[in-house]
């Protein structure tokens, strides 16, 4: 099943709630809400960013769909099913506000977290200690790397993503080989799912620059004995 992103920052709230009935109305049943970044940092910087609300209102709302109310109480008629997604950074700089905005979107209906990419194991043991009492699956982001330049564009440009001195070491050192590269990239992939996938209730795959096959690679492996 498709799990559509849904961000704040592209319409007000009653644009929202319109998006969300429309795609329930279509057969979307799955909803990954999140705020969105600032539109002045993509292809359209002179775009206006709405921000009625943020990720923890639009769960409230979709939480409230699901209870068959829009968000000021109005019966729906009939009630939504929403699965109802929601992002989370293990690696964020402020990990406490991280694990109360988490905790708040569980009470407010969402069902599971997608993290962001992770490569660290003891750093994903922690989090999950940190929020083993909030009431919410957990899914772990994995991105294999497919070169050193792109392991230091996703560490120094792109918010929120925290890539490793170990693993832009060992991207490094497998040299300006893309293919030599890539397949470093996957083992770290690989040697980390296996050593933390009992620990999660899933795991999401983000193959760069339409490689899908990579994706297939690492499960293929990651499934063998």
């Amino acid at each position: 099943e498709c799990i559509t992103h849904l961000a704040c920052r592209d319409r007000n709230m009653v644009g929202l709630q319109s998006e969300v009935l429309g795609a329930h109305a279509l057969g979307v049943r799955n909803i990954l809400a999140v705020t969105g970044d600032p539109t002045h940092i993509g292809d359209f910087p002179s775009a206006t960013s709405v921000y009625d609300i943020d990720s923890v209102g639009l769960v409230r709302a979709l939480g409230h769909m699901n209870g068959g109310q829009d968000l000021m109480g109005n019966p729906l008629g009939s009630p939504t099913s929403f699965c109802i997604a929601v992002a989370v950074n293990p690696a964020s700089d402020d990990i406490e506000r991280e694990i109360d905005r988490l905790a708040a979107k569980a009470e407010e209906g969402a069902h599971v977290a997608f993290s962001q990419p992770i490569f660290d194991a003891e750093l994903l043991e922690t989090f999950l200690d940190r929020i083993r009492d909030i009431n919410i699956r957990f899914m772990l982001g994995i991105i294999p790397l497919r070169t050193i330049r792109h392991a230091e564009f996703l560490h120094y440009e792109v918010p929120g993503m925290t890539i490793p001195a170990w693993v832009r070491e060992r991207m490094r050192d497998a040299g300006p080989d893309t293919e030599t590269a890539t397949n470093v990239g996957i083992d770290i992939a690989v040697d980390f799912l296996r050593g933390v996938r009992d620990r999660v209730d899933g795991s999401y795959l983000m193959p760069p620059f339409k490689k899908y096959d990579i994706a297939v690679r690492i499960l293929q492996r990651v499934s063998a004995p």
